[in-house]
């Protein structure tokens, strides 16, 4: 028991002799660190101190001390500053530089030690960009070409690309590269396509990548493929070009359609010519009507007023006559 409490105290002690900044630090490959320590100058200031690699303080295996009497590697440096502080810079980190540290302070009997432990992680991925590797401003699509495009990202280590294509229903994996290639036989007709770069600590995902096939073939197909970054264009030329190489449809069917609707336009031609020609003889068998009726009306006012004239000369003739006999 009294051994236990004297090695507390012993540790409690040196530990308010040297302190860090910093148990544990964390940093990614290819990266560095620095450790930044105080320690008692009143006693230690001339002393060594020492960067050491190993699970136990008695095992250790000194990497790099402030003497440069060790420096197995030139990436480690131990730097006294005397009253400004210790400070302890590794560059150029490895996944191989993981592990448990120990900076001590060389001491009679007993060295000064305090323990850091160092974990070296993957660089994160950043957002990848998309470019084709051959030129989109030629239009290679426009006649069928296939067209590869490349995923690739600027920072990031152990970096793993997948290529997806969205659907309205859910996203399905193509294949695990940093290509995709787009050609007559891939391609769908309306189609998305994204890629996410990831390595053990992050993951980024692209643009959108949209492909529309204006004319689906094994060959010689027409399709347009848009990307931010890329000049868009469309390929009207060449599908005016290409519908006039289509020949006409050959089929009895067509021909049947063909001739129906000539059929029916020359019916329609001949029912418009029939109805204008019966309009007018219609109209003129009205006026003609109209006409009729006068002149019988005007016939019939002549005849009445000439037999009205016939009563009225009999009628005086009559009375005449009656005066006459009368006097006589």
């Amino acid at each position: 028991m009294n051994t236990k409490i004297l090695c507390w105290i012993l540790l409690f002690h040196a530990s308010l002799q040297l302190q860090c900044d910093k148990r544990e630090i964390r940093a990614h490959i290819g990266g560095e660190f620095i450790l930044f320590c105080k320690y008692d100058t009143n006693q230690f200031l001339y002393s060594k101190k020492y960067w050491c690699r190993g699970g136990s303080r008695h095992t250790c295996e000194i990497v790099v001390d402030s003497e440069h009497v060790v420096e197995t590697r030139h990436r480690s440096h131990v730097i006294d500053s005397g009253r400004r502080g210790l400070f302890v810079k590794v560059t150029g980190l490895r996944f191989d530089d993981a592990g448990v540290y120990w900076l001590g302070i060389d001491k009679i009997y007993a060295d000064i030690m305090t323990l850091v432990k160092v974990v070296v992680t993957e660089v994160p991925v950043s957002k990848p960009r998309l470019w084709p590797l051959s030129s989109l401003g030629d239009r290679p699509t426009c006649w069928g070409q296939p067209v590869t495009v490349r995923c690739g990202c600027t920072k990031g280590t152990g970096v793993r690309y997948a290529w997806y294509q969205r659907t309205h229903h859910h996203n399905s994996l193509l294949h695990t590269s940093s290509d995709l290639c787009l050609n007559c036989g891939t391609v769908e007709k309306e189609s998305d396509y994204y890629c996410i770069a990831s390595n053990d600590i992050s993951s980024q995902e692209s643009d959108t990548l949209s492909v529309r096939v204006l004319m689906p073939a094994d060959s010689s197909c027409i399709y347009v493929v848009n990307m931010q970054g890329q000049p868009i264009y469309d390929c009207a030329d060449r599908m005016s070009t290409a519908m006039a190489e289509s020949p006409p449809p050959t089929t009895c069917q067509a021909d049947m359609k063909i001739h129906t609707g000539t059929r029916n336009q020359s019916l329609q031609t001949n029912e418009t010519h029939q109805d204008l020609f019966f309009n007018r003889v219609w109209t003129g068998v009205r006026w003609g009507s109209f006409a009729s009726l006068l002149i019988f009306l005007c016939i019939v006012l002549k005849c009445t007023k000439t037999r009205n004239k016939k009563r009225a000369r009999k009628k005086r003739k009559v009375h005449f006559k009656e005066i006459r006999h009368f006097a006589q």
